[in-house]
């Protein structure tokens, strides 16, 4: 399939079978691209023409882009709308960050500011975890988690509950302490987890809805350096009654597969070091086989744009991710889909997919399982439960993955899967209405902050409020 009919194909599903629960907010009658004041004189729009996600699958629905160049042109540019979505670095890979009027892109908010007595960063609205943490490693602080990927933005990986990985890790939302957003009404709103208490921990994973994140501030560590070793070949059968042991064998561990052959074909442990530490590494792990070569997760695809391997120390930013920030991450055009499962239901959930396999395995790129620990934040999908992620990374094959999701979220439902925010699901809104028993708290929260529905989108209107 070409890359035109790729788009074409998946962007009518994502409007269609997916979202076909859609409340009428964003339709509605007398409804402008901008609000009755007309657009800011001073804030420049970007009207080229569609532009799409970062893997090419998704062809966003307006050609209006805000392009602030700071705080005060944020807020003249929300006052200017009635409908506006904050999109981040193009990294999701549904319609979450979608509008069919107006987006706002916070890109040129770039600052950066480390306090060392309170052990915080705060990073404007535009910020990657790529660009902050040099700079946060070269004065002595890390963070405690990232993601697979550097190249996501801060704001947008948190209000996603984007997660990294490791058993004593929460999601990337747990570490933020503070927030400064532009709300409907174009002022500027101060959120902290000290005097906020627990409205903060609906607004920590906000998916969109509050407003435009113009800053983020983030609890930070002592730097450290790690090492990652890769194993090949673990079976399933290790997982039984060694899921918790392989998982929490390190500060961070990846299972990849492709579903066949019961077994993991590659295993990315990353170990925390002490100052002059080595690596520990045997030449076996539960049965697989220490790699003698740096490897892709995907079979056969180039490492060279994948971290250091083989036990080669580096800084925490350089080995936490799986991929180089300078390179192309992953394998570029794809789809990716993640749910949820509690931790001891692992195994029980790997088994339960692994029945579809056959089905699976020709459209796939790779599968990741991961694990995270739990959290108090509302819309968490980590929510007060340790959780193992089912990752599925897909070839741009939209039309037969779109009848291979139903069959695993159908699986994946005995185990309360939740779905991630931010890839392609279609669960529909009534079952994830089941699984955030905070949902109407932060449907409260987002009334009282947006009356209007002005930051409301058609994913909002179709998983939030369209059971």
């Amino acid at each position: 399939m070409n890359k035109r009919e790729f788009l074409k194909t998946s962007g009518a599903f994502l409007t269609g079978t997916m979202l076909s629960r859609i409340a009428p907010a964003e339709q509605a009658a007398g409804q402008s691209d901008h609000g009755a004041a007309g657009q800011s004189d001073h804030v420049a729009i970007d009207s080229a023409g569609h532009r799409t996600n970062w893997s090419g699958n998704l062809q966003y629905h307006t050609d209006r882009l805000y392009l602030p160049k700071n705080v005060q042109e944020v807020q003249e540019a929300v006052k200017s709308c009635n409908k506006l979505r904050a999109l981040g670095a193009h990294h999701s890979f549904n319609t979450i960050a979608d509008s069919r009027f107006n987006q706002i892109s916070v890109k040129a908010l770039d600052q950066m500011s480390v306090d060392a007595k309170a052990r915080t960063i705060t990073v404007g609205g535009g910020v990657t975890y790529g660009q902050f943490a040099p700079h946060l490693d070269k004065q002595g602080f890390a963070v405690q988690n990232l993601a697979s990927l550097p190249h996501v933005s801060v704001a947008g990986a948190c209000a996603t509950a984007t997660h990294g990985s490791g058993n004593r890790n929460g999601n990337l939302a747990t570490a933020v302490s503070a927030m400064e957003i532009v709300t409907a009404d174009g002022n500027i709103v101060h959120l902290s987890r000290e005097k906020d208490g627990d409205q903060f921990l609906g607004a920590a994973v906000a998916l969109g809805g509050l407003g435009v994140v113009t800053s983020t501030t983030l609890d930070v560590i002592p730097t450290f350096e790690m090492a990652q070793v890769v194993y090949e070949n673990l079976s399933f059968d290790q997982l039984e009654h060694n899921l918790d042991a392989i998982f929490g064998s390190a500060y961070s561990v990846s299972l990849f597969t492709d579903w066949q052959k019961n077994r993991a074909t590659q295993v990315w442990i990353k170990s925390r070091l002490k100052p002059g530490g080595k690596a520990d590494m045997p030449e076996l792990f539960y049965g697989a086989t220490r790699a003698t070569k740096k490897l892709h997760p995907i079979t056969g695809a180039s490492a060279v744009n994948c971290t250091e391997q083989q036990g080669i120390p580096g800084p925490w930013y350089e080995r936490m991710p799986h991929f180089r920030m300078n390179f192309i991450p992953s394998s570029g055009a794809e789809l990716q889909t993640e749910y949820f499962v509690p931790r001891e239901k692992g195994y029980a959930a790997i088994r339960a997919v692994e029945q579809l396999r056959d089905q699976i395995t020709p459209h796939l790129f790779v599968t990741e399982f991961r694990t995270i620990a739990a959290d108090n934040i509302w819309m968490s999908t980590c929510h007060h439960r340790d959780a193992m992620t089912i990752h599925f990374t897909w070839k741009p094959e939209w039309p037969a993955v779109k009848k291979i999701l139903p069959l695993i979220e159908a699986k994946l439902a005995p185990f309360d899967a939740r779905p991630h925010w931010a890839k392609m699901f279609t669960m529909p809104p009534s079952r994830i209405h089941q699984l955030y028993e905070k949902l109407p708290d932060y449907q409260a929260m987002l009334k009282r902050y947006d009356p209007n529905g002005k930051f409301r989108n058609d994913f909002l209107n179709t998983n939030i409020y369209g059971a």
